[in-house]
């Protein structure tokens, strides 16, 4: 593999379960040492697409290379380079936490302490209890910690925090941004819009088969700034001109209702100085002044027109 090349580059995957196409010509790269969150309603093609990046599935057409080889014919070569952390299945039920989590880490030649990522992912304190009896919580903790321990240079990891308490999915955000910082590339899959706000340097977006949207957080929020918004009470029918002009053409002053007064465009420091500038001229101290900004839940809504499950 050359140093160029991408952790994960997929061309025209295609993947079909009986007449249903699932994934239809998707295409996504991945660069080293990053955090790509993935993102797709139900149906969307993500799980087909990450099982098919692991090697657990065999495309139907296209081409996927991960770390530069085939995941389904390299698969011997490429298991030990990466971890995967899977929502279910993989664990048997009757064997205690911390026996398997050291079992799987004597597999690899420089594991992470064990001890050390137990404590901080709070396993130490279950360590003796089989499986089958861990909370859902702490199953999943152990997931990541089985999935981390080998110091993959590449890790898939599916839900990372699904049913953890505040405390116990902080401290996972923690150990993936440490990872990252380490170099390790990470593709998560998730649910929690704030999750990949937080932690991904890019966010790919699922539907019907293809990445439909693939940028950093930040600037798939920017393309549609025009919807942002400062909004304020005031008095009704105040003159507007002054306003209008001070935060042309970015944005656009109106008054939708008697009272209730809208800067909508792009808001940016000018624009909330020139408003309250201008409710300064006038006099007056606005009410309940708001700013909405696009987040990465409204752009999800409008690109795919369904709430992320």
């Amino acid at each position: 593999m050359h140093e160029s090349d991408p952790a994960v580059q997929i061309a025209g995957l295609v993947k079909r379960y009986g007449d249903k196409t699932a994934v239809q010509g998707l295409d996504l790269i991945v660069d080293h040492g990053t955090l790509t969150a993935v993102l797709g309603p139900n149906g969307a093609g993500k799980t087909s697409t990450i099982e098919c990046c692991e090697g657990y599935r065999r495309p139907d057409g296209g081409t996927v290379r991960v770390l530069g080889l085939d995941p389904v014919a390299d698969a011997a070569r490429l298991r030990p380079r990466i971890g995967v952390m899977l929502q279910s299945g993989g664990i048997y039920q009757s064997v205690r936490a911390m026996e398997m989590l050291r079992h799987v880490a004597g597999l690899y030649a420089n594991p992470l302490n064990v001890d050390e990522l137990a404590a901080r992912l709070g396993l130490d304190s279950c360590g003796k209890t089989t499986f089958r009896r861990l909370s859902g919580g702490q199953q999943q903790r152990l997931s990541l910690a089985l999935a981390v321990v080998g110091r993959p240079e590449l890790i898939f990891l599916d839900e990372p925090t699904a049913g953890l308490d505040v405390q116990a999915r902080h401290a996972t955000w923690e150990l993936i941004e440490q990872l990252r910082a380490d170099g390790v590339t990470i593709v998560l899959t998730t649910h929690l819009l704030d999750e990949a706000e937080r932690l991904a340097d890019k966010v790919a977006i699922i539907d019907q088969g293809r990445v439909i949207a693939y940028d950093s957080p930040q600037r798939l929020a920017d393309t549609s700034r025009e919807q942002d918004a400062i909004r304020f009470e005031a008095p009704a029918g105040l003159d507007l001109t002054a306003l209008s002009i001070a935060v042309a053409p970015a944005a656009k002053a109106s008054e939708p209702t008697a009272g209730s007064y809208h800067v909508t465009g792009e808001i940016t420091p000018d624009t909330l100085a020139a408003t309250t500038a201008w409710c300064a001229s006038l006099g007056l101290m606005p009410r309940n002044l708001q700013i909405e900004q696009r987040s990465l839940e409204d752009v999800f809504l409008d690109l795919t027109g369904r709430e992320l499950r």
